[in-house]
């Protein structure tokens, strides 16, 4: 049985929308709780699924599995008076992937679920780490957890998070994302709006892959975060971030008008 971890808006504020973040290798749904509670203190409606599993040998089926799922996650979210749009989908690294891969299909049911989506830290093929991250088998080794958290994020308090929460499978960034998977992610037809989010020290992004995929799309913005390493929604700058994606969200829910433009500025 799918489980969710959710996070209500302030009592007596209208929930002014539905966000669905989708956790990528290696990650429970703890990793996510300060992000969903951000979110949710500006009266959004966010619910955190479990990780996707994607089988490689049966791309087509799983992400049409995940669909499914991510449909009933949707539904079950709903008010008395049904699910409060906007539906925003946000997914970090393999789930970027797989809601990249869902929104660029055209049969697929969840390009009639979502209004926009949110991709955070989308892998490439192995840019610029020469092959997969040298975390260990199984992640045993104290070194190697160290590496993959420095590869992850250097907040410490989401360093914390991921080291503590039993959720966490160490090891995961040494496993291959699927080229196919890939593929289907940057080459499809994303037609709602999309905010493309990649950390400019993020050993695991293919920049030019994501600015030939943000130009390709019709109403797409890349966003990249100064400093920032693979878990870009959890790293150091996680409080611009979530005000990024806050942004996006409101400029959503104006059908794509700015609430706030800079007239004047000396920066």
């Amino acid at each position: 049985m799918t489980q969710y971890t959710d996070h209500y808006g302030p009592e007596g504020l209208r929930t002014r929308g539905t966000i669905v973040v989708v956790p990528g290798r290696g990650e429970g749904r703890a990793a996510y709780a300060r992000f969903g509670r951000r979110l949710a203190a500006d009266a959004y409606r966010v619910r955190v699924v479990d990780a996707p599993r994607i089988d490689a040998d049966d791309l087509t089926g799983s992400l049409g599995r995940f669909g499914a799922e991510l449909a009933a996650a949707v539904e079950g979210a709903a008010a008395e008076d049904g699910v409060v749009r906007p539906v925003v989908l946000v997914g970090a690294d393999t789930g970027a992937a797989d809601l990249a891969a869902l929104l660029g299909a055209e049969e697929s049911p969840v390009v009639r679920l979502a209004e926009a989506v949110v991709l955070a830290g989308l892998p490439g093929r192995g840019a610029d780490t020469g092959g997969p991250v040298d975390t260990g088998a199984a992640g045993g080794a104290e070194g190697s957890w160290d590496a993959e958290l420095d590869v992850r994020t250097f907040c410490p308090a989401h360093r914390g998070v991921l080291t503590d929460d039993s959720g966490t499978r160490r090891g995961s960034l040494g496993i291959a994302v699927p080229d196919a998977l890939l593929d289907a992610a940057h080459r499809g037809d994303i037609a709602v709006p999309t905010l493309i989010l990649v950390g400019d020290a993020d050993p695991l992004a293919d920049r030019d892959a994501l600015t030939r995929t943000a130009k390709s799309l019709p109403r797409a913005r890349l966003t990249v975060v100064r400093d920032a390493h693979h878990d870009v929604l959890n790293d150091l700058q996680h409080r611009s971030v979530a005000a990024e994606v806050v942004t996006f969200l409101e400029t959503v829910r104006n059908t794509l008008v700015p609430v706030v433009a800079v007239e004047s500025s000396a920066w």
